[in-house]
């Protein structure tokens, strides 16, 4: 699990009347001296609806101050970007939409772009659009014009009282003039409507198809009205379980290295996880060490006293850290912690199976051999300091999935669980050298970790006859900064970095947007490795999500996402911290488990797709191919697609449904379409939106 400026609301507008709209109207329809087909030429074609400022503040416009600036009587303001300034202007809340936000400014032609607007209010979070050379138009005398469309910059129309132009990068401190601040009037269309681009999407009934795996749905700590098909008990604390007691375990250094009594025990959890038709994954520790009590911490401040920080509700915890950031070298193991065994680990299993069998129902089908080895020497460094290496690993996977098998013969057994894209392709050890250096790996035939691992467990299969492990088991986010964890990042450009960073599970020409910048294409890659070292494994994202689960962008990676889980060949995911009821999320999972609310969900065969580059389409059927679940992801943020679905080899559409997700929906929209013929379902998608689409058909 990875624990990985402001927000600001956005809304519509309301026209002014009398003497502002007189004012209005003096400033309509100005001629721009820019070359008319330039794509920032709006304002030119558009009329002024609500003045900020034009040589003065406009009609109920006040100064909200912020940066160093200046406001003449008469005049353009004058505003020092320096230290990432900027200004704020505020209104009344306005409650109208728009066409497009104007301003001029001049600057020194050198600088880079380094601007940045949002609208702010008492509504809930919304992106700041960062000015891009696309909304820039040249004008006389070194001034340009910055033009944003009501759709990107507030996208949902929500209510605002102020609008800010900041910096977004660092510049001189010197003056920049600022101008022409105004919204211009809708050209015509609804307030925030998209463009609309034409698009061409077909299934094809006739050819090849595959199983969609239903395990490929689960959660962790999920809200069971998603629809997830199984839960998965894990994360860092998991590494640390007592299962003796059952109630114990440890931080790490997630909140500092803290033993925990928890309320109920693993008993009770995997108890209530019991469901038909659903499957449970579970962490086993293999670290060796598992918390004694439930009150000994890892850094007390009585054995390391001066500490960078310590737990304000717990002042004895402290985080492991010297005030200058260094680590602190952590004493005995047994200080937190008492042996966990391969036998320990066998025996709890016994249990577990005893349980199950005087209840007369299985709780765990897949147990995962602990949680992110690699991080160990970071995350539970106060038990195993040094980094894990490629010969330790194969030790500890062999020694305890031996003892796992031996409890659990009809155990599925999952590993090595691994965090992301260094964990693929090199040990804790290789991690913690010198930047470039890779010591472990380089002495192990420079493989990369995961296919030397699975290479080692199938000679080890071939040599002794058993099995110790079938499912390849690897973890998921996106690498990019600000796209996952607390403050994720919803600005425009945030949210679609969010949505295409889904191309790293599967496309072999997207080349990350992080530090990784290689093509990481998972899902292929772990195809590949099985293939090459150890055939048969299944494949399992143990845990995964793109971020901002509340945010519309999140909802479009996260169906995009699970689409892709089945057009690839999965054979299990399980979403890490979800998905929560209410999110957008969580609709995302509903579109393909629960679409009705009544059980509609997406089929089990999945058939081939033409999609196009901002529109993925995912089909699947029923073995008959009389009925079709199709579901459409537009990951365009900007523009709606308008598209006829050709079906080829599908019969005939003789009844419909759409359920429709977009920014702003509180729950899945339902719709149907117009009959057109049998030629193929016809509809405008919006920007940043799923649709599925429920057909029945007659047989050709």
């Amino acid at each position: 699990m990875r624990t990985r400026p402001w927000a600001i609301a956005l809304g519509t507008l309301a026209l002014v009347a009398g003497a502002l709209a007189l004012r209005v109207r003096q400033v309509a329809r100005r001629s721009l001296t820019a070359d008319p087909s330039s794509a920032a030429h709006v304002v030119g074609s558009r009329e002024a609806a609500e003045i900020a400022y034009d040589g003065a503040l406009g009609d109920g416009w006040e100064d909200w101050g912020w940066g160093p600036h200046e406001m003449p009587k008469t005049g353009p303001a004058k505003v020092k970007f320096a230290g990432y300034g900027g200004i704020v202007l505020h209104h009344a809340e306005l409650r109208r939409g728009f066409g497009a936000f104007s301003f001029r400014y001049k600057s020194p032609a050198t600088w880079p772009d380094y601007l940045g607007v949002a609208l702010q209010g008492t509504g809930s979070p919304t992106p700041q659009v960062t000015v891009q050379a696309r909304h820039v138009a040249p004008l006389a005398d070194g001034w340009r014009e910055v033009s944003i469309n009501w759709s990107e910059l507030n996208p949902e129309n929500r209510p605002f009282d102020r609008v800010a132009i900041t910096a977004r990068s660092s510049v001189p401190a010197e003056w920049v003039l600022l101008d022409k601040i105004l919204f211009t009037k809708s050209s015509g269309t609804s307030a925030g409507q998209a463009p609309v681009r034409d698009v061409d999407l077909s299934v094809t009934c006739d050819g090849a198809s595959h199983a969609i795996s239903p395990l490929i749905y689960g959660g962790s700590g999920a809200d069971k009205e998603s629809g997830v098909t199984g839960e998965r008990f894990g994360g860092n604390p998991m590494t640390r379980m007592n299962w003796e007691p059952g109630d114990l375990w440890n931080t790490g250094n997630d909140w500092f290295f803290e033993n925990i009594k928890l309320n109920g025990t693993i008993w009770d959890w995997l108890a209530a996880a019991i469901e038909p038709g659903s499957q449970n994954a579970l962490v086993v520790p293999l670290i060796g060490w598992v918390a004694k009590d439930g009150t000994s911490v890892g850094f007390a401040r009585d054995k390391f006293p001066k500490q960078k920080k310590f737990d304000p509700n717990r002042p004895e915890a402290g985080d492991g850290h010297r005030p200058d950031g260094s680590d602190i070298p952590p004493g005995p193991p047994t200080n937190t912690s008492v042996a966990a065994t391969p036998e320990v680990i066998g025996r709890w299993i016994r249990t577990l199976r005893d349980k199950d069998r005087a209840r007369g129902n299985r709780a765990v089908q897949e147990y995962i051999l602990d949680n992110e080895p690699s991080l160990w020497n970071s995350t539970h460094r106060d038990v195993h300091p040094d980094p894990i290496t490629y010969d330790e690993l194969l030790d500890r996977t062999i020694r305890y999935a031996t003892e796992i098998r031996n409890a659990d013969p009809e155990a599925v057994i999952a590993g090595p669980a691994e965090w992301g894209w260094r964990g693929y392709l090199m040990s804790g050890k290789d991690q913690a050298a010198s930047f470039g250096l890779q010591p472990d790996r380089s002495a192990h035939d420079d493989l990369p970790l995961v296919a030397w691992y699975l290479k080692k467990l199938a000679e080890h299969e071939r040599t002794t006859g058993a099995r110790l492990l079938d499912v390849l088991d690897l973890h998921f986010y996106p690498a990019a900064d600000g796209l996952y964890g607390q403050g994720a990042r919803v600005d425009q450009e945030g949210a679609e970095l969010r949505v295409r960073s889904t191309r790293a599970l599967w496309d072999p020409n997207y080349r990350d947007e992080s530090w990784i910048k290689d093509t990481v294409r998972l899902i292929p890659r772990m195809k590949e490795w099985v293939s090459e070292n150890y055939p048969g494994r299944k494949l399992s994202i143990g845990e995964w999500s793109f971020g901002a689960d509340e945010h519309i962008s999140g909802g479009v990676a996260t169906a995009e996402a699970l689409g892709r889980f089945g057009e690839q060949g999965l054979d299990s995911a399980f979403y890490w911290g979800g998905p929560k009821k209410g999110t957008a999320t969580f609709w995302a999972f509903r579109a393909f488990r629960n679409f009705d609310g009544a059980g509609g969900h997406f089929l089990d065969v999945s058939l081939p797709t033409r999609e196009s580059e901002q529109l993925s389409l995912f089909a699947s059927s029923d073995d008959s191919r009389s009925h079709l679940v199709l579901i459409a992801v537009n990951r365009d943020s900007t523009y709606a697609a308008h598209t006829r679905i050709r079906l080829g080899g599908c019969g005939t559409p003789i009844s419909n449904r759409t359920f429709t997700y977009a920014a702003g929906f509180s729950a899945l929209k339902v719709g149907t379409l117009d009959a057109n013929g049998g030629s193929g379902p016809e509809l405008t998608i919006q920007p940043f939106s799923f649709v599925v689409i429920d057909l029945q058909l007659r047989p050709r």
